[in-house]
């Protein structure tokens, strides 16, 4: 049983293609991730099975697919390795994020001090309902003459979950826009309210997000007419036969939002910051 890494995506589809088309909605992160990744791995057991894939993002910051518990073990064991995680030598991750179980796993065994910095909930798309009431408006798909409002949008919503804002949102909504993956809701006037987007349809699964509403447009229901939208845009024209997202756990309302339009809950997920070496 052992720990395999690589840098290039095809060499990593062959060897652990058969695990993430079995579980594509547990490996959505690693599968949404690994065409940008700076590392990919897989745990292969001695009977050649891999139960175990992970992708080091460019930030820096650790996914871990499905994943036994006994390899996120052997991997915590590694992690101070060069160049294991594409990491410098004696440098390990500083945020590890997946299921509940396994993350907890890897970083009690990491023996390096730890907290909790999200906790959330991944979700499927059952039957799609349409919000009652019907927010007012319509979507529409986004348009290249929508790229500034929707990289502020994009901005203000990394301030909004935490994150620090990148400097230029500009190439990542135009991927977005110019392939058909990002939705507006605007009013009945054409004024754009919120926004929604869903990730490429890769093994099957397409994960929505980019949900944000302006703070002076809320509680309207916008969010859930563009949620609703690009879900069956994700489902009807994008190919995907799972339609995915993840809630913070701490946040009731987009909780209780998405189970009325038809999603429900799949696994529970965690991210960790560490603060220090090895005790």
């Amino acid at each position: 049983m052992t720990w395999h890494f690589t840098e290039d995506t095809a060499a990593f589809r062959a060897a652990a293609g058969r695990h993430l088309a079995a579980e594509p909605a547990r490996n959505t992160a690693v599968l949404t991730l690994m065409d940008r990744a700076d590392r990919l791995g897989w745990w292969a057991e001695p009977d050649g099975r891999v139960t175990g894939v992970l992708a080091v993002s460019p930030s820096g910051a650790l996914d871990l697919g499905a994943t036994t518990e006994e390899a996120a073990l052997a991997l915590a064991l590694r992690a101070g390795e060069a160049p294991v995680l594409a990491l410098r030598a004696g440098q390990e991750p500083t945020e590890v994020r997946g299921e509940t179980g396994t993350v907890e796993a890897y970083a009690e065994a990491s023996g390096r001090p730890w907290a909790p910095v999200v906790r959330m909930r991944l979700f499927r798309l059952g039957e799609l309902t349409p919000p009652d009431p019907a927010p007012a408006g319509r979507h529409r798909i986004a348009t290249e003459a929508d790229v500034p409002l929707v990289a502020a949008w994009t901005s203000e919503f990394a301030s909004a979950i935490g994150d620090e804002p990148a400097e230029d949102y500009t190439g990542f909504v135009t991927e977005r826009i110019s392939e058909g993956r990002l939705v507006l809701w605007e009013t009945p006037g054409g004024r754009a309210v919120s926004m929604a987007a869903v990730s490429r349809t890769i093994e099957g699964q397409a994960r929505v997000h980019l949900v944000y509403t302006p703070p002076a447009e809320r509680g309207h229901g916008y969010a859930a007419g563009a949620t609703e939208a690009v879900s069956r845009l994700a489902a009807d024209a994008l190919g995907a036969t799972q339609v995915l997202l993840f809630t913070d756990l701490s946040n009731p309302t987009s909780n209780a939002l998405y189970q009325r339009l038809g999603y429900r809950p799949v696994t529970d997920h965690l991210g960790v910051a560490f603060n220090g070496p090895a005790r």
